[in-house]
């Protein structure tokens, strides 16, 4: 009981630092972190979950709240496009996440791992489609605060101080940035309705200063 307290102290927590500027990741810091992931258990779940923020550019919450319908077509392909309802998504407005082509696979190899055979022949396909994306070891799905704690565990572990569950959301959209996307485009690729607020995620590095000057 006094470990579940400590725990739930540690969640409040984190849930208030995500609401600073969290750290972004270069590509050799993810791949560091996505080594990492590849010696625990539960590898194929956390690399999925990891990277629907770096590639994806979703919110933790979002990541939590996403069902398996969410993303898989009837055929068994994932979807390009993922179509999240406003109880899905912060600020209760209804958004489309575009699944980049390399994101679609990793979901595609996670849900091979999904179910066991046993597990599979008990659901019907309705049942299926309504589950979560991402299950807990207890077979129950992430809320935005577990999935924040369980974030937090991972950065810890590969250590990468600073980072939090909000990195790979401004990773991401400062990565765009960086390769000229439009402000426009990156406001609809996150869900932003203000441009101020998609401002505030990019993070200005030394790469990006050293390539705009070398175009004086």
């Amino acid at each position: 009981k006094q470990r579940k307290q400590t725990i739930t102290n540690e969640i409040h927590i984190l849930v208030e630092a995500n609401m600073k500027q969290a750290r972004t990741l270069n590509d050799k810091e993810l791949n560091l972190l996505l080594l990492y992931i590849s010696t625990r258990k539960h590898a194929a779940r956390d690399r999925a979950m990891v990277l629907m923020t770096y590639w994806g550019g979703m919110r933790i919450g979002e990541v939590a709240a996403t069902k398996i319908g969410d993303v898989l077509n009837a055929d068994g392909t994932i979807k390009e496009e993922m179509r999240l309802t406003a109880e899905q998504t912060k600020g209760k407005h209804a958004r489309t996440v575009v699944l980049a082509e390399k994101l679609r696979k990793e979901i595609q190899t996670y849900l091979k791992t999904r179910f066991t055979d046993k597990e599979l022949i008990a659901v019907t396909y309705s049942d299926y489609m309504n589950k979560p994306l991402f299950a807990t070891q207890k077979r129950e799905g992430f809320n935005a605060n577990t999935a924040c704690y369980h974030f937090h565990m991972l950065y810890k572990g590969c250590g990468l101080n600073g980072a939090s569950s909000h990195s790979g959301r401004r990773s991401y959209i400062t990565s765009l940035s960086a390769r000229a996307v439009p402000l426009k485009v990156l406001m609809e690729l996150v869900g932003h309705r203000q441009a101020q607020t998609t401002m505030r995620y990019i993070d200005v590095t030394s790469d990006m200063k050293r390539a705009a000057v070398e175009r004086i």
